[in-house]
């Protein structure tokens, strides 16, 4: 009898995971890197290359200091609506954005979100040929499953919603990988004075031991490494060829197969 196998499990075996997105590169960046960093959540920021060092905007050494604990993304050099350029243009605005952005980072920056949320499958083609894994929309679907597609990453919520009533609902499910995806921008809580309702909400949902907080790269490294598990015909082995540690689901117990290892599953299941 064939073992029951599910690729259904986060780091540590864990089912929900929490990621940050905001766009635009203001000088609030700074504040709100800094609370979610205080509650041990991971941001993921998104910069037009082109307006950084200008006035209300972060500089390089403020890029710098995010990136030392949060992603750094590209959100295309000008901000253009990148579906309504020729495609050698629109691959130019994120190609700008990668070689400014990548020394601040001090790596590869493999994702971005659409600037106004807009883009095309000719598009979506054309930015993983200029090495983008992932690009976020601005499709908000108050759910919180994964996408097949992940350059079309549909987030949960804008930060402007009812972020504790999305949360209530995400946080009682207890079957399935979950993630909760917010999208925003920093200024807006400078424009909407609604900082303290962030910094609540950051308090209530940071420092759980059953939540992976990830930036969106994290998500789309590991999903990718747990996608590329080879089970043998009769699932008894895993074989992981990546180079991150997976956990998988085996007769609905979490068992981690190490990066580059063949475990040997019925073996880990039944001690």
């Amino acid at each position: 009898m064939k073992m029951k196998i599910a690729f259904d499990c986060l780091p540590g075996g864990l089912r929900k995971a929490v990621t940050m997105s905001f766009d635009d590169g203001k000088l609030a960046d700074v504040r709100l890197a800094e609370l979610f960093r205080k509650y041990g959540i991971k941001g993921t920021f998104h910069y037009n290359s082109a307006n950084v060092g200008k006035e209300t905007y972060v500089t390089d050494a403020q890029i710098r200091e995010i990136g030392a604990y949060h992603e750094i993304s590209a959100h295309g050099a000008t901000h253009p609506f990148l579906d309504r350029l020729p495609v050698p243009v629109a691959m130019q605005e994120i190609m700008d954005d990668r070689r400014y952005l990548e020394p601040l980072a001090g790596k590869p920056v493999r994702g971005m979100s659409y600037p106004y949320g807009a883009y095309s499958e000719e598009l979506k083609t054309a930015l993983r040929a200029a090495g983008m894994e992932y690009s976020r929309t601005i499709k908000n679907t108050s759910e919180f499953d994964l996408p097949q597609d992940f350059m079309e990453w549909h987030p949960t919520c804008h930060q402007s919603h009812d972020i504790d009533g999305l949360w209530q609902r995400f946080y009682n499910k207890k079957k399935h990988i979950r993630v909760f995806y917010m999208w925003g921008h920093s200024y807006e809580f400078d424009r909407d004075d609604s900082w303290a309702r962030m910094e609540a909400f950051c308090e209530k949902i940071g420092g759980r031991e059953d939540i992976w907080y990830a930036t969106n790269q994290e998500i789309v490294d590991y999903v990718t490494a747990m996608r590329r598990i080879s089970l043998s015909a009769d699932r008894a082995y895993a074989y992981n060829p990546s180079a991150l540690d997976v956990w998988i689901l085996a007769e609905e117990k979490p068992v981690r197969v190490p990066a580059g290892k063949t475990v040997n599953l019925e073996k880990e299941i039944n001690g």
